[in-house]
C-alpha cells in the first residue's frame, strides 16, 4: 500500500475500512523517521513505545475517536508525563515530566500515537532552531537551510513525512515561519483558545499552542481536539466560533508593507494570492495598520520582560541542571551559566533590564500602551474586512548560519508575524502557489523553496481562516493539475 502523502482524513479512513492497522501506520512512520532523522534532526528523541501504543489500540478496536490511531510528533516543551522534556536546553536535560500537558491529554483522548518529542530553539528563543542545545534542525528540502524556528522540528517532522501533524507554540511566529520555511500548514490560534497548562513558560501573555500538518483541514481536526477551556489555566476559554453565517461576500485586507526588505518572489506571491482569492469572490482592499512597524521592537521588550521571570525557576534547586559552587550565589551563577545558551541568557538580561528601576517607564510601561495601539489599530480594520493576508516572513528559508550571528537580523524574522500575537489574534500560515503550470512544482520560489501566505482573522475567527485556507487549497490543486 502507498502511503505517501497520507493525510490524517485518508489515514483515519484507511483505519476505520480496517485497511490498515494502527501499528502498521505508526510502523510507517518510525521507519520514515529512521531512515531522514539522521540527517534532519527534527526528532530528539523517538519513543520506544509508539508501537505498543498503537498495539493496545488496535487490541481495544477502532474508535469514534477523531485521532485514533494517527501518529503525532510534539514539541519538547510540551509535558508528556514520564517522558523527557528538554525545552531544547541543557538545563532540562534529564527532567522527565510528573503530568501531562491539557493538550496531550486531550490527544490521549481521541487516540493519538506519540511518536516522539521534536527539536525547538532552546526555551522556545529563536527563529532558525539553530539556538538548540542539541544542534539545528535542517529544512527537509534543502539540507543546508534552516527549518525555522522555534518549532523548526514540529515542521520538519510533517514536512520530511515523519507524523501525520505535530504539535508546536507560538510566542511571536515559532509555528507559522516554520510552517512556511517547511512548506506546511501552521495555525497560530486565538490567544485564550488553547490550554497552556504543561507548556514550559516563555512569555506567558504570548505563547500558545497549535497544530502543524499538511492540509489545512489536518489542521482544523487538530485544533478541535485540544481546543477550550481548562481549568488548569485562568487564561482559557469556551468560544462558539461559526465562521461566515451570513452568505455575504467577505472582505480581504491586503496588508500594505514595504516591499523593498521582502524577496520579490514572496511579493510576487502576495499579489497571485489576492488574484486567487479574488477569483473566489472575495473582495479585495488594501489596508494599512499604523503602528505594526513597531510590533517588533515591542515584542522584544515585553517578550524577554516575561522571559526573564519565567525562567527565574531554573536555578538548579527544584529540578534540572545543578552546578554546586562555594554558596548558593555561586550555585545559581554556575548552574545557569552550564545550562543557558546565548541566546537565553540574551533575553534574559534584555528583560532584566527593562523591568529595572529607572528603565521600567521607559521601555517596559511604554510598550504595553503601544501594544494596545496595535490591537486598536487590528479592530479598526475588522470593521471594514474580515480578514487580512499578508506574508509569514522577507525571506524564504535562509542557510544555516546565515543569520546566526546577527541577532537583530533574527529578530526581524518577527516583523509579519508578530502583530498577531501583540493583539492576540489568531493567524495561519499555509503554502502559497506560484506555479501556474504542472510543470513547476506548487507554492516554491525559483530555487525550489516554500513560500507561506498568512491569513488573519479577528479574535476567535479560527473557523474563518480554515473556510478560507480550504477554498484557496481547493482552488490552486485544481489549477495546477488543469
Amino acid at each position: 500500500m502507498d502511503l505517501n502523502n497520507l493525510t490524517i482524513k485518508k489515514a483515519r479512513k484507511l483505519l476505520t475500512d480496517k485497511e490498515i492497522s494502527a501499528r502498521e501506520l505508526t510502523a510507517y512512520f518510525l521507519k520514515n523517521i529512521e531512515g531522514k532523522n539522521k540527517d534532519i534532526n527534527a526528532y530528539l528523541e523517538v519513543f520506544d513505545d509508539a508501537l505498543n501504543e498503537a498495539e493496545k489500540l488496535d487490541k481495544e478496536g477502532i474508535g469514534e475517536q477523531p485521532l485514533w490511531g494517527i501518529p503525532m510528533a510534539i514539541k519538547d516543551n510540551i509535558l508528556i508525563r514520564g517522558k523527557t522534556c528538554s525545552a531544547g536546553s541543557k538545563m532540562l536535560q534529564n527532567y522527565k515530566a510528573s503530568y501531562d500537558a491539557t493538550v496531550i491529554k486531550r490527544l490521549k483522548m481521541a487516540g493519538a500515537v506519540f511518536l516522539g518529542r521534536t527539536n525547538m530553539d532552546e526555551f522556545a528563543m529563536g527563529a532558525s532552531t539553530e539556538n538548540s542545545a542539541y544542534g539545528a534542525t535542517k529544512n527537509p528540502i534543502d539540507l543546508t537551510r534552516v527549518s525555522g524556528g522555534s518549532s523548526g522540528g514540529s515542521a520538519a517532522a510533517v514536512a520530511m513525512d515523519g507524523c501525520l501533524g505535530s504539535l508546536g507554540s507560538d510566542t511571536g511566529g515559532s509555528i507559522r515561519q516554520p510552517a512556511s520555511f517547511c512548506g506546511v500548514v501552521g495555525l497560530n490560534p486565538t490567544y485564550g483558545t488553547v490550554s497552556r497548562s504543561g507548556l514550559i513558560a516563555m512569555a506567558s501573555s504570548f505563547d500558545q499552542i497549535g497544530p502543524m500538518a499538511k492540509t489545512v483541514e489536518d489542521a482544523e481536526i487538530i485544533f478541535n481536539v485540544i481546543k477550550g477551556k481548562d481549568v488548569m489555566d485562568s487564561t482559557s476559554v469556551d468560544f462558539d466560533d461559526n465562521g461566515n453565517q451570513s452568505g455575504k461576500k467577505l472582505k480581504i485586507g491586503l496588508l500594505k508593507y514595504d516591499k523593498n526588505g521582502v524577496d520579490e518572489e514572496i511579493n510576487e506571491s502576495m499579489e497571485k494570492s489576492a488574484k486567487i482569492f479574488k477569483d473566489l469572490d472575495y473582495e479585495i482592499s488594501e489596508i494599512e495598520l499604523p503602528n505594526i512597524k513597531y510590533s517588533v521592537p515591542c515584542y522584544y521588550i515585553l517578550a524577554p520582560a516575561e522571559v526573564s521571570s519565567n525562567l527565574a525557576r531554573f536555578d538548579g534547586v527544584r529540578y534540572g541542571l545543578f552546578k554546586e559552587g562555594k554558596n548558593l550565589t555561586e550555585d545559581y551563577m554556575k548552574t545557569r551559566e552550564a545550562g543557558f545558551g546565548p541566546e537565553t541568557r540574551r533575553r534574559i538580561m534584555l528583560g532584566t533590564y527593562v523591568l529595572s528601576a529607572g528603565y521600567y517607564d521607559a521601555y517596559y510601561a511604554k510598550a504595553q500602551k503601544v501594544r494596545e495601539l496595535i490591537k486598536k489599530d487590528f479592530e479598526s480594520v475588522f470593521k471594514s474586512v474580515d480578514a487580512i493576508i499578508s506574508p509569514v516572513s522577507p525571506s524564504v528559508a535562509f542557510k544555516i548560519g546565515e543569520k546566526a550571528n546577527d541577532p537583530l537580523k533574527m529578530y526581524l524574522e518577527d516583523i509579519f508575524t508578530a502583530p498577531a500575537k501583540m493583539a492576540g489574534l489568531p493567524a495561519m500560515s499555509i503554502p502559497t502557489r506560484l506555479a501556474e503550470t504542472p510543470a513547476k512544482r506548487a507554492g516554491i520560489n525559483s530555487e525550489g523553496l516554500p513560500i507561506g501566505l498568512q491569513i488573519i482573522a479577528p479574535r476567535f475567527g479560527e473557523k474563518l481562516l480554515f473556510e478560507m485556507g480550504k477554498k484557496y487549497e481547493s482552488y490552486t490543486s485544481k489549477n495546477q493539475m488543469a
